[in-house]
């Protein structure tokens, strides 16, 4: 039984975080891509559902900083009447931590209301949509922020619009620049927008599940496809949206120095207890948290399922009960068998991994030696002109795990991260991980298949409802 696994795995000889996940995992009728649907309990709670979290220096304005966090996974863009919005009951957070002790100093709020103008038809819209406060956009959203520190909490925006979701060309046939309208300034020099959007997360998914057989590795998939052969990677998130929160504020007004460096999650809270009777659900009680997020994959793929739900419910400066799953990641013995013909990682004593994900790189975005998972973006690293999608592998330091760009190919990345193990962590080493062999690991897709905004809110425009197509292929 071991030989025909081997022989499996030498036939593919790829694989990708994906493929790892969904073995750490165990739970294969779920999509796999950062946290999207990536625990049990979340898995049932889509609203609260936290799939992304990205921070960068904004490229237009580099004396700003851009925090994203996105919700709500697998939307699929024809699913009207009800289409899916920000919930009411959920307390959405971005949390930003500048003094390196893992709790959050800086919070931005988000809570939204839902109004609806006439409540006798099943419409979302009783015609097209042209601007925000169209008569025929029936189905409305508006959102409060905000913002909370050890001085207390200031609301900095309220009754913020939401733009529609982006339903068709006779709904909403003008869409862009309906959502950029939506762009608000919530203090001077800083913006916020709150909407649907592309989900800006690129993967092979689907091939992922077939047995671990990725493309371009796997031969199978030429026989069985009924459309043309796709010899490279197919993205499987292409086609679906997620409801994406932006803020976009000065850097001055997150920094504390003398620290460079800053730690950024995000989470989702909802009452403890909901009560349903015919035809009605109210939620009441405290707020609790249900769903949290800063690295991509930390919760998906290091943590054993039964720590998956209580991480979710934990803050990071409480992670030192999940380090122990850095320094011995499964997968790095996952990859050691997919991979015989490269050497073999160290499946043990990974203190890269646990700098990536815990502590920050030494000499990049470092923060001390308190353990959390924290999205660590060091702000005095200059914007690149022209950013590479493997990061600091390739030596784009403005890149991931230095922040996290809407371009960086967090897959390749972290697949290659853990293939290596390339002991004491320093800036200089990370390239050795995109070295011959290992610049050979990847899933086949390379970039988005939607392309981004050049400003804020950057991430690209949500796919309408007749964009049904969620398999966009590559070829580089």
């Amino acid at each position: 039984m071991k030989k025909k696994f081997l022989l499996l795995a030498l036939v593919v000889l790829a694989g990708a975080l994906t493929v790892t996940a969904a073995l750490v995992r165990g739970n294969t009728d779920s999509a796999t891509a950062s946290s999207h649907r990536e625990a049990p309990l979340t898995s049932l709670d889509q609203t609260a559902d936290n799939t992304d979290v990205y921070a960068f220096r904004s490229p237009d304005r580099p004396d700003t900083i851009t925090l994203i966090a996105s919700y709500i996974p697998l939307e699929e863009p024809g699913n009207g009447p009800e289409f899916y919005n920000f919930d009411p009951n959920v307390l959405y957070e971005i949390h930003v931590d500048n003094n390196g002790d893992a709790e959050d100093d800086i919070t931005y709020q988000f809570r939204f209301r839902t109004e609806v103008r006439n409540p006798n038809t099943i419409l979302y819209n009783t015609g097209p949509i042209t601007t925000l406060d169209d008569p025929d956009f029936n189905l409305r959203q508006y959102y409060t922020v905000t913002r909370v520190t050890s001085a207390g909490s200031t609301v900095v925006g309220s009754n913020l619009p939401v733009p529609p979701v982006r339903i068709g060309p006779r709904s909403t046939p003008d869409y862009e620049p309906l959502a950029e309208s939506a762009v608000r300034e919530l203090t001077p020099g800083s913006k916020v927008f709150a909407g649907q959007r592309d989900d800006s997360f690129f993967v092979d998914s689907a091939s992922a599940f077939d047995l671990l057989g990725l493309r371009p590795f796997n031969p199978f998939h030429l026989i069985q496809s009924p459309r043309a052969p796709i010899a490279f990677g197919s993205d499987g998130l292409s086609g679906f949206n997620v409801h994406s929160i932006a803020l976009q504020i000065p850097i001055a007004g997150l920094a504390a120095p003398p620290m460079n460096t800053i730690g950024v999650w995000a989470s989702a809270s909802r009452p403890q207890l909901t009560t349903r009777a015919p035809g009605t659900a109210t939620q009441t009680g405290p707020m609790v948290q249900v769903s949290r997020l800063a690295n991509p994959f930390f919760n998906e793929l290091l943590n054993p399922r039964p720590q998956k739900d209580s991480y979710n419910g934990s803050r990071p400066a409480n992670d030192a009960t999940f380090a122990p799953n850095a320094l011995k990641p499964e997968p790095a013995a996952l990859i050691n068998l997919l991979y015989p013909a490269l050497p073999d990682a160290p499946e043990t004593g990974r203190t890269d991994i646990e700098a990536v994900f815990l502590t920050g790189v030494p000499t990049l975005n470092f923060t001390g030696p308190k353990r959390a998972d924290l999205m660590r973006l060091n702000f005095t690293v200059p914007v690149t002109a022209s950013p590479n999608r493997l990061g600091a592998l390739a030596g784009d330091f403005q890149g991931f795990p230095n922040g996290r760009r809407l371009t960086d190919d967090v897959v390749d990345i972290e697949l290659r991260a853990l293939a290596c193990g390339y002991g004491p962590i320093l800036q200089a080493a990370l390239g050795l991980c995109n070295l011959t062999p290992n610049n050979t690991l990847g899933d086949g897709v390379s970039r988005n298949d939607a392309p981004f905004l050049r400003t804020f809110p950057y991430i690209g425009s949500p796919h309408e409802g007749y964009e049904h197509g969620h398999d966009a292929a590559f070829a580089d």
